[in-house]
């Protein structure tokens, strides 16, 4: 079956459930503890060729967001080519028009921990109305804990 390698330091964690007209208005992803190296957000874009988004990461100083505040990321789109990551400011990055998109978005703990806060959120603001269905899976990296081996024995 060949050399198979699972990464086994990712968690992940539903973002966002895909639906139909999922980046109306402002949507923010479900907010995630960072516990490991960082934090990642796939966003996947199907049918809406018209819509975009601004899309920003914010750290949370609680599960709830009591208080908020946007930071640096990195980001790439991979639509029909990759194109390779970019860096984003605090201020974000607006989406492409397309369908079938894309977009893996990394943020390190550290730019999260120099804010004070321990917890992440992706955001979401809606620039041209138009329905896109779509989703987001987010996941921490690099995790403090080391899984449970299958069996004591190994």
């Amino acid at each position: 079956m060949g050399n198979l390698q699972i990464p086994t330091d990712m968690h992940l964690v539903m973002g966002l459930a895909p639906v139909a007209d999922a980046f109306s208005g402002t949507v923010y992803s479900d907010i995630i503890e960072v516990a490991g190296q960082g934090m990642g957000f796939v966003i996947f874009k199907g049918a809406g060729a018209t819509g975009t988004s601004t899309v920003t990461v914010e750290a949370c100083s609680t599960i709830a967001a009591a208080a908020t505040a946007a930071v640096a990321f990195w980001y790439k789109r991979i639509g029909t080519t990759d194109s390779g990551w970019t860096a984003a400011t605090s201020a974000g990055f607006t989406t492409t028009a397309a369908a079938s998109d894309i977009y893996h978005i990394a943020v390190a703990a550290d730019v999260i921990g120099v804010t004070g806060y321990a917890y992440v959120r992706l955001k979401m603001v809606e620039s041209v109305d138009d329905p896109v269905l779509g989703g987001i899976l987010a996941y921490v990296y690099g995790g403090r804990f080391t899984p449970q081996p299958a069996s004591l024995i190994d």
